[in-house]
């Protein structure tokens, strides 16, 4: 069994019209929800042994809030450029080429991709994925390389506002 934790990235701050869509940082909120969020999988021992993000500092900021909450360092957090701006084909091949002797992995990216990446696992419609939803992917493979939305069924869904009314 092979299993994805795929996390928008939380929501981000545009205060600064200047600053180029990369660089943009979280908002209050965002610093809000990402540890909240973080405490939220520790809670349902989600057991993440890898946490792979986006190169946006939105998304590696969230991921390290993530990575705190779940005692995972910081500088184990992989940067994958691929994940910035990337269509679903390319984030479903970022992690088909993982290594096998990982079980379960995190994933930090954005929308709309990632709202249509759920999409691709669940028979129900999901409208969007929002700022630091989580949804969970699980597949039932030996091999990251035969993971895919024909392998892989979406088992959960969490997002702040389940939480915060």
């Amino acid at each position: 069994m092979k299993t994805v934790y795929f996390v928008r990235h939380a929501k981000s701050s545009w205060d600064n019209m200047s600053i180029q869509d990369i660089d943009r940082p979280l908002n209050d909120r965002g610093m809000r929800d990402a540890p909240f969020m973080g405490l939220k999988l520790k809670e349902i021992d989600a057991r993440i042994e890898k946490i792979i993000s986006s190169p946006a500092k939105r998304a590696i900021t969230t991921a390290t809030y993530f990575a705190a909450a779940l005692s995972i360092a910081p500088d184990k957090i992989i940067v994958e450029s691929r994940l910035y701006e990337a269509m679903p084909e390319e984030v479903i091949k970022v992690i088909s080429e993982l290594s096998d002797n990982c079980q379960i992995v995190a994933v930090f990216g954005h929308n709309p991709t990632f709202t249509f990446i759920a999409n691709l696992f669940t028979e129900d419609y999901i409208d969007n994925i929002p700022t630091c939803g989580i949804f969970r992917v699980d597949a039932n493979v030996n091999s990251w390389s035969q993971f895919g939305e024909t392998t892989g069924r979406l088992t959960e869904f969490h997002f702040p506002k389940q939480f915060f009314h």
